[in-house]
């Protein structure tokens, strides 16, 4: 039996690890490549959206790793106390 907050915890930690990567090298981008043709709003907007939003997920998929090892221990417990 799969616990789904193990799941949960792998899937939006990429997602975190994704989209806080992809923030930075906006920034970069933006920073190196494009700072002659265009203003800085827009790109500043999408980076920090990206980044914040893999910040989001990076806590989420930490706070599914616990409910995850909980859950895990639970069970541990319960079988443990069902041998004795």
């Amino acid at each position: 039996m799969s616990n789904s907050h193990s799941e949960r915890f792998l899937t939006k930690l990429l997602f975190g690890f994704g989209c806080v990567i992809g923030g930075i090298f906006f920034i970069l981008f933006a920073s190196f490549d494009r700072v002659k043709y265009d203003d800085w709003y827009p790109w500043a907007i999408v980076a920090s959206v990206l980044i914040c939003t893999g910040l989001y997920l990076l806590l989420s998929a930490f706070v599914h790793k616990v409910k995850s090892d909980f859950i895990k221990r639970q069970k541990d417990k319960e079988k443990q106390k069902s041998a004795k």
